[in-house]
């Protein structure tokens, strides 16, 4: 009998990596029927693995003696997962071994049974130790080579081991509310929370609503929200806001749950024929470094947009009044991302040190910059600019 919470997470590491499907996704419907205690733990155990896939593949194949790439993907799968709860929960060994085994017998591969169950044994025996007999760096921390070249470059190398162990961590949940819920935090209206109550609160990071605040929206004006679903931010926005959607399913969803000062157009935001507006918030899609701990997944299906980027805040500006405030914001740590985006657009930069001094971006303070591993939240670049 194999535990539901192993067999749930086993499920959603197959899709995840056979399927191309999102974590959250496949754990949603891998989840559907269990309690409370096997959801939390298949959710730790799904996460985890998927998170760790570079540590666990370099242990399966000095350990295993045979290349991952190699194996059947249920066999894979079931070592990668039995690899995890070996080296990094406190899971009862015999029962990881069994289920490892258990679960490739269950996908009718009956013939790599002896396999499976003799690198399980070669794992539980060396592979903690391995693990921590490894130099400090993307193998041991689980992170593709140009994530840790880009954390080196922009932070150092002693910044770039903090980032990264700190996005391995389960983040702070944190909320939006219209009053207190939790412990409050510097930024108004964000708490820090164990619990969401979804009837009282929006679960969303600090950083991600001191993006919207610095748009500084007034009643009586009208916002352009050029990148808005899923609406965290949009629903910030004070004023007569058009949130533009690309997506047309996300852009639905979004209209179903927009205040009655929000209006949806789902188009692309660089085709926007609306012009005239105060103010802009450009949340661009971009490659999500800064929330990696928040979405397992994201390291291994990341990948820098610049260009794009580029398109959207040019975009913005020429919609916006001469003299209005346009914010670019992204959810990453990259320079090229962030800093380089705005320095190629050319567009009069605002700053805001003086408002928020504690985020000022260490080599740029005009700008802000939240790090998961100074400030426990999301990391974000805030960039405040003037149109002409």
């Amino acid at each position: 009998m194999i535990a539901p919470a192993r067999r749930a997470a086993y499920e959603v590491i197959r899709r995840v990596f056979e399927e191309d499907a999102y974590a959250d996704r496949a754990l949603a419907s891998a989840v559907a029927g269990l309690d409370d205690r096997d959801r939390a733990l298949a959710q730790r155990l799904a996460y985890g693995t998927v998170q760790r896939l570079r540590t666990l593949d370099f242990g399966i194949d000095r350990l295993g003696k045979r290349p991952v790439r190699k194996l059947d993907p249920p066999v894979r799968a079931a070592l990668r997962l039995g690899a995890y709860q070996l080296a990094f929960t406190d899971q009862a060994e015999h029962a990881v071994v069994d289920d490892a085994v258990e679960l490739v017998r269950a996908a009718r591969l009956e013939r790599a049974v002896p396999f499976t169950n003799a690198v399980m044994r070669r794992l539980a025996q060396g592979f903690r130790g391995l693990v921590a007999s490894l130099p400090e760096g993307p193998v041991k921390l689980s992170y593709p080579d140009w994530i840790a070249a880009i954390y080196q470059r922009d932070f150092g190398p002693e910044d770039a081991l903090s980032l990264m162990r700190s996005q391995n961590e389960p983040p702070a949940l944190e909320v939006r509310a219209a009053g207190p819920v939790g412990e409050p935090t510097d930024i108004p209206g964000a708490y820090q929370v164990d619990t969401v109550d979804i009837s009282r609160m929006r679960p969303m990071s600090r950083a991600s609503q001191l993006a919207a605040l610095v748009v500084g929206s007034q009643d009586g004006e009208r916002i352009l929200d050029s990148c808005a679903a899923p609406g965290g931010k949009t629903a910030i926005l004070r004023g007569e806001v058009t949130a533009v959607e690309v997506h047309p399913g996300r852009a639905k969803a979004l209209a179903e749950h927009v205040g009655p000062n929000v209006h949806v157009v789902n188009v692309d935001a660089r085709e926007l024929d609306e012009t005239g507006f105060d103010r802009a918030l450009v949340d661009a899609p971009c490659s999500g470094l800064g929330v990696l701990a928040r979405r397992p997944d994201l390291r291994w299906r990341a990948r820098p947009l610049p260009e794009l980027q580029l398109e959207l805040l040019q975009a913005a500006a020429e919609r916006t009044k001469p003299g209005g405030t346009i914010v670019y914001a992204v959810c990453t740590l990259n320079a090229d991302e962030n800093e380089a985006v705005v320095d190629a657009s050319g567009i009069e930069v605002d700053p805001l040190t003086d408002e928020w001094p504690q985020y000022a971006h260490h080599r740029r303070p005009e700008f802000l910059l939240t790090r998961p591993d100074r400030d426990q939240t999301s990391g974000f670049f805030i960039a405040r600019l003037r149109a002409s």
